[in-house]
């Protein structure tokens, strides 16, 4: 672009700021609003968005041609400038593409094989059998340990019981699950 259409491009540019002019932005939004709309799609951008921040841009420089100074820059780099910040303000705004619908975490796991979940559900049946068989004040602590999610220190709070009874409750609990499910997988094992 010569010299000659800076300064053409900067005076109306300023006749829009001072008289609201119409037809020097009709000007410019010919020349102008085509090469915006190039650059934003080639920064891919779809044909709608790309379309959109134009008219934006645009928008700008119908309501803020005075903030425009030829002495910094010529008014096509003022543009383009105008461009790429309300590109970089569009993609801040947009955090669907920090989502990848490829990304394993959303796709479903695969369902068991049937084997598999006839095991869990076995291993399952052995941990519940097993857990009946503690006594109460034993199974009462695993299931504030486990269920509740307690530390040893609240279960001792909530339960008045001494942090020390707490701890040897829960080891012999493990210890009688430990047993009980040791021999249910003896007999498994025998047939």
């Amino acid at each position: 672009m010569t010299n000659e259409q800076h300064r053409h491009f900067a005076a109306l540019a300023r006749a829009v700021a001072e008289n609201r002019d119409r037809a020097a932005f009709t000007e410019l939004f010919d020349h102008f609003a085509p090469r915006i709309n190039a650059y934003l799609r080639r920064l891919a951008l779809d044909p709608g968005q790309a379309e959109e921040l134009t008219q934006e841009v645009m928008v700008v420089l119908w309501r803020k041609a005075a903030l425009f100074d030829p002495a910094k820059s010529s008014l096509g780099t003022w543009l383009f400038r105008v461009a790429r910040n309300r590109r970089i303000d569009l993609k801040r705004r947009d955090k669907s593409d920090l989502l990848d619908p490829d990304d394993p975490i959303f796709q479903p796991d695969e369902p068991p094989a049937p084997d598999e979940a006839l095991g869990a559900e076995q291993r399952d049946e052995r941990i519940r059998k097993a857990l009946l068989s503690l006594p109460e004040e034993q199974l009462e602590l695993v299931k504030m340990a486990f269920y509740l999610g307690l530390s040893h220190s609240q279960i001792a709070d909530e339960s008045g019981l001494p942090l020390g009874t707490v701890k040897s409750r829960i080891r012999l609990a493990f210890g009688r699950l430990r047993q009980a499910l040791e021999s249910d997988e003896r007999i498994d094992t025998e047939f």
